[in-house]
């Protein structure tokens, strides 16, 4: 399917994939949330709601739950989101509230599923080039044995 078109053609599209992909992640990692018009759920351990009424300072970033703690339930930020943040309110109390997916996750996963697809096209790409090489020697092998053989008359 692939014999008929050349090798610049295929090079050439194959690079526009690639601009086609790297053009979609970059306006994925800029296309945002709005926070004033995005209300996350939010599961608050029973003695934590300073932060609601309170400023306060992130501790530790948004960060997924060691598995004991969504095993066992021991910290109930980590049922339901399994993602967890450390903040200090300005009172000086330490909570722990549940919040949605790390980002840095996201994009990690993101980019291993970019590198996995370009290595299974590359991979396919050789397959293509080999198998135009294999057919391009059946066919001089077809006509050097048309060549050699005896005319009869």
């Amino acid at each position: 399917m692939l014999e008929g078109y050349p090798r610049n053609r295929m090079f050439m599209v194959l690079g526009i994939l690639v601009a086609c992909t790297i053009i979609i992640i970059i306006i994925e990692s800029n296309i945002s949330v709005r926070e004033e018009n995005f209300q996350p759920q939010v599961v608050i351990e029973n003695n934590s709601t300073c932060w609601l009424r309170e400023d306060y300072e992130v501790i530790e970033e948004c960060h997924p739950c060691t598995e004991f703690e969504v095993v066992s339930k021991s910290l109930g930020v980590c049922i339901n989101t399994h993602y967890k943040e450390l903040l200090r309110c300005k009172s000086g109390e330490i909570v722990t509230r549940s919040c949605d997916h790390v980002a840095a996750i996201e994009r990690r996963n993101l980019i291993i599923f970019t590198v996995v697809c370009g290595a299974i096209g590359f991979i396919f790409y050789l397959l293509v080039c080999w198998r135009e090489r294999v057919l391009y020697r059946r066919v001089q092998m077809k006509i050097e044995r048309q060549l050699n053989r005896p005319l009869l008359l």
